[in-house]
């Protein structure tokens, strides 16, 4: 059995074939356009879906399609979506059955992501997990019984809006001090730009005190690997704070596997290494058996292979 996954972003819309046990078929990518408007890009999806199954010998049972935003509780309408110019209430499935004649589900791409693990990657061997996906911003997904847990509404598991420190920095949240004012790639890097700014004999203020603008996680990936003490802080203050975002998560769900994915995450030991010693530092003792931070690799083919899993169950 076979669907199609569609990861919907501001830039690109990513889509896949995926084969209900092999997995990717075969996938593309082409640029969303976003700013020419909503009519537009529902036609370059369907665009997408015709050039991706037309020279395929299989029928897939419809699509699945992961995209930022509030998605509705019956998977059809997904209201505000950031970085998508013009989309207000927007009723995706009906859109893209009219374009193609395949029924279509959707859901927020950060759920996905965590669907996709469940199937493919590294959530397969638990029924019960929580992901939290560090990318430009911070997102999360909920998984309890191998199904996404979504609340009632359709909205749960908005992970990067949980308050640790109301008088922190200000990022996307309504508040200060949300998780993704720390650990969201602009936010960190406007933190570790400003403290490698405090340090003006540091190896990473020589590189980019021209253009600061440049300064990604990444970079201080490779700092903390180079022993550049600067770069390794700054990844553990960080950690620290997911840490402390991991002890609400557990204690309120009494889920005790964290799976971490994103760009962000790919810093490896020294962020994530932070955060399990100060979720076991402040956790209740009975939440630290069988706590354990993983990392998936799957990187951005989870929210699309979450997003074909979701056709698999929906529509099936």
């Amino acid at each position: 059995m076979t669907s199609i996954g569609i990861d919907l972003g501001g830039t690109n819309i990513k889509t896949a074939l995926v084969d209900e046990n092999k997995g990717f078929l075969k996938t593309s990518s082409i640029p969303t356009h976003a700013e020419l408007g909503k009519e537009h890009v529902f036609d370059r999806i369907a665009l997408a879906i015709k050039d991706l199954i037309e020279d395929q010998d299989t029928e897939p049972i419809g699509v699945g399609m992961g995209l930022p935003g509030m998605v509705s509780l019956d998977r059809k309408t997904v209201k505000n979506p950031p970085n998508l110019p013009g989309w207000k209430v927007e009723n995706v499935s009906n859109e893209i059955k009219n374009r193609t004649g395949l029924n279509c589900v959707i859901e927020n791409d950060a759920n996905l992501a965590a669907l996709g693990s469940a199937h493919f990657g590294a959530g397969k061997p638990f029924n019960h997990f929580i992901m939290v996906t560090l990318g430009t911003g911070v997102g999360g997904g909920i998984i309890i019984d191998n199904k996404i847990y979504r609340g009632t509404t359709g909205m749960a598991a908005e992970l990067g809006h949980v308050i640790i420190n109301y008088h922190g920095p200000l990022s996307n949240s309504n508040t200060r001090g949300g998780v993704e004012a720390y650990l969201g790639q602009r936010f960190l890097s406007r933190f570790a730009a400003d403290t490698i700014r405090q340090n003006p004999e540091n190896p990473l203020y020589k590189k980019f005190k021209k253009n600061f603008s440049k300064l990604e996680p990444v970079d201080l990936y490779y700092a903390a690997e180079d022993g550049n003490e600067l770069g390794i802080d700054i990844l553990r203050q960080a950690g620290e704070k997911l840490g402390y975002a991991i002890v609400n998560y557990i204690h309120i769900l009494d889920i005790r596997k964290i799976i971490v994915s994103g760009g962000v995450s790919q810093a490896g030991k020294w962020l994530l290494e932070p955060a399990k010693q100060t979720a076991l530092k402040y956790l209740m003792p009975p939440f630290r058996e069988d706590f354990e931070i993983i990392h998936e690799s799957l990187g951005n083919d989870a929210a699309l292979l979450g997003a074909a899993s979701l056709a698999f169950e929906e529509l099936r």
